[in-house]
């Protein structure tokens, strides 16, 4: 019963998770941080098997870190993306794949372009100005569909959020209470509360 949202604007992302931890219809904890941050203007949000989650965004964050310290250059965004779903792709056909569903996004410098990908547990990448992952997809796709526009400012790509949080609120039969924001900008990367 997770959900993650990242949208782009003219000059930021936007990435968000929830903050419960669910195992069947118990609520084993509500304070769960799904994110890590992976470099100075990347993202990554994640779901899925929660042994999985962790082990595969702690693997991808200290290789990404490994990456760095090795030629002294910064991944991008799609750079980070395209590794992970190598990674992902290559646990599928070991004996232990990862479950892991995510979202990746940041800002690349270089292009000062906003960028956020898609992956899903099967290896399959995308690029997209915004999307969604678990039960979150099913109600606030068309809602994206309807209000977002790529030259978005920052306060009107928060507002879509709320649109979208409080959409789950009123359909979703399961109680998300809190989610975890953190906006990407050329400056990097910042927390905001809604």
């Amino acid at each position: 019963m997770e959900c993650l949202f990242g949208i782009t604007g003219k000059d930021y992302t936007i990435i968000a998770a929830d903050t419960t931890s669910a195992r069947s219809i118990v609520v084993m904890k509500g304070t769960e941080d799904k994110s890590r941050t992976l470099n100075d203007h990347t993202v990554m949000v994640f779901c899925g098997e929660p042994g999985d989650t962790v082990n595969f965004a702690e693997y991808i964050q200290r290789n990404v870190k490994l990456y760095k310290i090795r030629n002294d250059v910064d991944l991008t965004p799609k750079a980070t993306a395209t590794f992970t779903r190598r990674e992902l792709a290559d646990s599928l056909r070991s004996r232990q794949p990862y479950s892991v569903n995510m979202l990746i996004g940041g800002y690349n410098t270089k292009t000062n372009q906003p960028e956020l990908f898609w992956i899903d547990y099967l290896g399959a990448m995308a690029s997209l100005p915004y999307g969604a992952q678990g039960y979150g997809a099913y109600f606030c796709t068309s809602l994206m569909d309807r209000y977002h526009h790529s030259d978005m400012n920052l306060e009107e790509g928060l507002d879509l959020l709320r649109k979208c949080i409080q959409e789950l609120k009123t359909r979703f039969i399961v109680n998300l209470p809190k989610f975890l924001v953190k906006v990407i900008t050329k400056e990097g990367v910042r927390d905001i509360e809604l």
